[in-house]
This record gives structure tokens, sequence and C-alpha cells, in this order.
């Protein structure tokens, strides 16, 4: 325990010292000037400003994922960027006229030249997510970077203030803060790259129990009891991780990533870092059959980028984490996974991935679980900038001993360029757990529970809401919104359930 609360308190000072220079040092700065610099360089170059027909010019079709961001070739290190002095930019000198098309540029295209590349291959950055998973090249990769010698950073966050109300005889109310902060480093190498990824989390900060989330089963808060109809806190430290790619060729790499914690080659990329569900202010109540392991302490993965297709494999512990979300637990590889992703066009990305995990679960140390998932991910850039995301995703968990379960997430989100969001999910699962709220089934003074199979219960629900941003700016956004869900529960929970109806109201801030 010694060890780990060093460790957490290195890291959290490691963080503490690189977001106060992120924030505070003079060229931070220099992000946009630069770039917008390294635009007017470019089009003062190549371009003749007397014969440009900037009517013709569509910046909303801008596709982030077929940009090259600085994909040297292997042996070349990428052009460094513009002097910090050089602050004179095209985009400015054009008339008010077009303004209205340069703003529905990507904001990350807008940084070409200076946007980070892929960590795990020569490709934008927007194609990857949470952990090593893939997300469809268009997805937006938002974010205020900076450059500090041969490092490039970016750093973006999201933080919900929600009240939260769950109807039916099993449900409570709370208000709460959820959310999340992201830093992220990248340097070439030659024909490698070096990224370094830290993301955190104001979960704790609710308390061990989570939030109130009906039919949401997972973990503890105690180390006696399992939360039921609850929604977990993620740990502070969310994702503290490394990784090394080498490139072999133009479309093609090789890489190495290590986290504690990490994201293993298992399911699709976790919820909040979805397009088609960073929005929505509640967990789907199938993470634990698609993304859950996405906190795990200690994870190494090996991999392959063979253009638009990548191969992978984890070692990782299996274990959740526990109900102490401040510190960083010991490391453990005693589990395994391997993942197939293939993005057929920009706007499409597939995964199909199985993985064993050893004692996932705190209170039932005996059961072993081996989870088998396949998700398809597609985000459209929309005619003006707006932006379409939908994901559809299946998992399967066979407990070794126990039941094999099956749990299914259709999810969408239409993000529109004057600050409104419409978002929607619909789950349906097979659940063995809903009747162990408030029994103690591990503890020191009580055996081992039974390994007899428990009642499988099919249950469904679908959420529904939207936010509106009232005040935007170039890297901040600010809005109030809401989400009403319902549910479908079988005669044998009606006693238990009822018929209920949930709502939350939340006030959202996102940096990026």
């Amino acid at each position: 325990m010694a060890i780990t609360t060093i460790t957490a308190r290195l890291a959290a000072l490691t963080l503490g010292a690189l977001a106060l220079l992120i924030v505070s040092h003079p060229s931070s700065v220099m992000a946009e000037d630069s770039d917008e610099a390294h635009h007017a360089q470019m089009q003062h170059d190549h371009m003749d400003h007397q014969q440009m027909n900037h009517e013709q010019m569509d910046h909303g079709h801008m596709d982030h994922g077929h940009m090259d961001h600085g994909n040297a070739p292997p042996g070349k290190k990428a052009s460094k960027p513009s002097k910090p002095g050089q602050k004179k930019s095209a985009m400015h000198s054009m008339s008010h006229e077009y303004a209205p098309q340069m703003d529905h540029m990507d904001h990350a295209a807008g940084h070409a030249g200076h946007e980070m590349k892929g960590f795990l291959g020569p490709y934008g950055m927007g194609r990857e997510g949470s952990g090593t998973s893939w997300q469809p090249d268009t997805s937006p990769h938002e974010g205020i970077h900076a450059q500090y010698g041969d490092w490039m950073t970016m750093w973006h966050a999201m933080f919900n203030g929600v009240y939260d109300n769950q109807g039916g005889p099993r449900g409570d109310t709370k208000t709460f803060v959820s959310g999340m902060a992201m830093v992220m480093a990248e340097r070439q190498v030659d024909a490698g790259t070096i990224g370094l990824r830290a993301m955190l989390s104001p979960d704790p900060f609710m308390g061990p129990s989570g939030y109130p989330l009906l039919l949401a089963t997972g973990e503890t808060a105690d180390g006696r009891t399992p939360l039921v109809d609850r929604q977990h806190p993620h740990d502070l430290f969310m994702e503290l991780a490394a990784s090394y790619s080498y490139q072999l060729a133009k479309t093609s790499s090789v890489f190495l990533y290590a986290g504690l914690p990490g994201d293993p080659a298992l399911g699709p990329s976790a919820f909040m870092h979805r397009t088609s569900g960073l929005d929505i202010p509640e967990a789907p109540i199938t993470h634990h059959w698609l993304d859950s392991t996405h906190i795990t302490y200690g994870v190494v993965t090996a991999g392959v980028v063979l253009d638009t297709v990548k191969l992978e494999t984890s070692a990782f512990r299996g274990r959740e984490p526990d109900q102490f979300r401040y510190d960083i637990e010991a490391p453990k590889l005693d589990s395994y996974s391997f993942r197939a992703s293939w993005n057929p066009i920009a706007e499409l990305s597939m995964q199909v991935s199985w993985g064993h995990l050893t004692s996932p679960e705190q209170l039932l140390p005996t059961v072993n679980e081996n989870r088998l998932t396949a998700s398809l991910s597609y985000t459209k850039q929309l005619a003006g900038g707006d932006i379409w995301a939908t994901t559809l995703a299946w998992g399967r968990k066979y407990e070794s001993p126990g039941n094999v379960l099956d749990g299914y997430l259709a999810e969408s989100e239409l993000i529109f360029k004057n600050g409104v969001t419409l978002f929607t999910r619909a789950e349906r699962l097979q659940n063995d757990e809903l009747l162990e709220a408030n029994e103690v089934i591990f503890g020191p003074t009580v055996p081992l529970p039974s390994l007899t199979p428990q009642p499988v219960f099919t249950v469904g629900k679908i959420s529904a809401g939207g936010i509106y941003d009232f005040v935007r700016t170039e890297h901040m956004k600010f809005g109030l919104g809401a989400l009403v869900s319902r549910y479908s529960v079988p005669d044998a929970l009606k006693a238990d359930y009822g018929d209920p109806t949930s709502y939350m109201v939340f006030a959202r801030l996102k940096i990026q």
C-alpha cells in the first residue's frame, strides 16, 4: 500500500506540473498563432491570391481523417512549426464574407501541419479513441494544442454538474459532478513516435457508491456488498500510459502500449471517448459487457497497423478497480485479449475482440470471465459542419462458473454548429445481479458465495435528450441539458421496479 500511495502522489505531482506548464508557459500562446502563420506561409508560397476563388472553397467538407498530419517518411523528422513571432494569418486577412465558411472547418483540421499524428500509426489523431482503440477517421479531435521544443501537446476537459432522479421503488436522487480532463504529448524520433497520455476524473468526489442508475450493476462501494441500480465512480486516475510506434512504410507500423492504469485491446472505445456517446451524462448499463476494462491496473499491448487494419493483443490485470478510488493499484498481468479493427472508409470503424478475464469481480474471486465483443461506429461530417455519430455494439460474457449473458447497445448523436446537441441510447441485456441489492455476499465473516448460477433477467432501457450550448468560444462551450429514460423489465421484477421513468438535468462545461 505504501508503494502505491507514493506512486499515486508522484503521478499527481507530475500531472500537476504538466498542467501548470501547459497553462502558464509562454509557448502555449503559439498554438493558434503559429498554426495560422504556417497556413499563411503555405498559401503565400503555393497559391496566387489574386486568382484564388474563395467562394469555391468548401471548408465544411474537409475530411480530417484523410489529412496527412506530418507523416514524415521513415528516417525523417516532420518539419518543425513556424516561429512564435509569425502571427500574421491568411485567415485573418480574409473578408468577413467568407468567415462563416471558415467556421465550418473542423478545429483540428485548422491545425494541419501542427496537429498530432496518430500515436500508433501513420494517420490522423481523429482515428484513435481510448487506449489503443480506433474510431472513424472523421471523428473530431478537439483540444488546445501547444509546442514545447520537439514535443507537441494537447489537452481538453469536460465536466457535468448533474441532478439525477431515478424513478420507481428502487430509484433514488443525487446531485454530483462527473467528467474528465486529459493531457497528451507526442514526440517524433526519426521513424518512431513516442506518445504520453494522462486522464483524470472528478468521479471519486461523488462518494464510493457513485450515482443512482436503474439496472446498472458492477463493482462495490465497501468491499462487501455489490453496487446494484447504481453506477460506480471511476477512479481518479483513469489512464496513465505511454506508447511507442515505429513506421514501417507509408501506411504501416508496429506499436507497443503500456498503462498503469490503461485500456487493453478489448471492446469498443470507452463510452466517454465515443463521439456517439461522449455528451450523454450517464454511463450505459451495458458498460460491463462492452468497455468496463478501460481502467485496468496493468496493461501491455502490442500490435501492427496495416493501412486500414489493426491487429493487437494485450496482457493485463483482470480484476476491476476496488472501492478505493484515489490510489494506484498494484499491476498484474494475469489476463489476455485479442482485437482486430478495420476502418474500410473514413466514416466507419469496426472491431471484434475476445478476452479472458481472471477474477474480474472483487466479490466473486473464484469466477472468471471470457468476453466477446463486436461493434460498428459511424461518424459523418454533414454539410455546414454538423456531425452525426452512431455506434452499434454487442457483448457476451461467459462466466466460469456461471451464466452466458448478452448485452446490446445502439447510441447516436447529432451535433449542430448552432450549439444544439441531440442524443439517444437504447440498450437490452441479460443480467444475473439485479437481486443482489443490499446483500452481503463477501467479507471477513461471510463465506464465499454459492457458485450456483443466479437467475437471469432480460431488461431494457432507452434514453433521449439534448444540450444547448448558449456560451461558445474558440476553446470553450457551456450549456444546459436534460435526458429522460424509460425501462423494460420482466414481470418477475415488476414488484421491485414498477414502471419507472427517470430523468437528469445538467450543466456541461467543455474545454477543447
